[in-house]
């Protein structure tokens, strides 16, 4: 009796890998290999201005501190400016005034309501304000919108060292809500 218990058992077959699967796995192995090669750079160079550190903006001297006056003035100024992998100097505008305290401050001449580019008295219906001219926004001389615009002129972030004014990156207006 035993031997026919024996004979009921299946033999135990070992599973075997086809010519065809061995090919497909070692061909397609190599290919991912092959192919990580090429594709690995381009990952990091689409990623690497992400991981860079932004670091603190740079304060950029603009105009000697005597120079500045109650009544807005513009001046011009660069700023180094690093866009991904492009480097360029940029040309910015501010006006710049001290206010009732003889505290210094700077505004920029960007307008919020479209863009266009703010000027101090340009139209005598405005007088002692910055005016718009692409739709007749106006703001008072601490930037705070009159008409038009949704929100106050900028502000640039403002340093005094040794007699000179240094200008930094533009934040919102802080001036017009204390």
């Amino acid at each position: 009796m035993n031997e026919d218990n024996n004979h009921t058992e299946k033999p135990r077959t070992r599973r075997e890998m086809s010519r065809r699967q061995f090919l497909s796995y070692t061909l397609g192995g190599t290919g991912a290999f092959l192919m990580a090669g090429p594709v690995i750079p381009m990952i990091r160079f689409a990623v690497d201005p992400i991981l860079k550190s932004k670091g603190e903006g740079a304060l950029v001297k603009v105009i000697e501190e005597s120079k500045i006056t109650a009544e807005p003035k513009s001046f011009k100024f660069q700023v180094h400016q690093v866009d991904g992998w492009y480097e360029s100097e940029v040309d910015l505008e501010a006006w710049i005034m001290k206010n009732d305290k003889g505290e210094v401050y700077a505004l920029s001449p960007t307008c919020k309501h479209l863009g266009c580019t703010v000027n101090w008295n340009a139209d005598s219906r405005f007088p002692n304000e910055f005016f718009c001219p692409c739709h007749e926004a106006h703001y008072t001389k601490e930037g705070k919108q009159l008409a038009i615009a949704p929100a106050p002129l900028d502000e640039f972030d403002v340093e005094i060292k040794e007699g000179f004014v240094y200008l930094g990156k533009v934040k919102p207006n802080t001036i017009v809500v204390k």
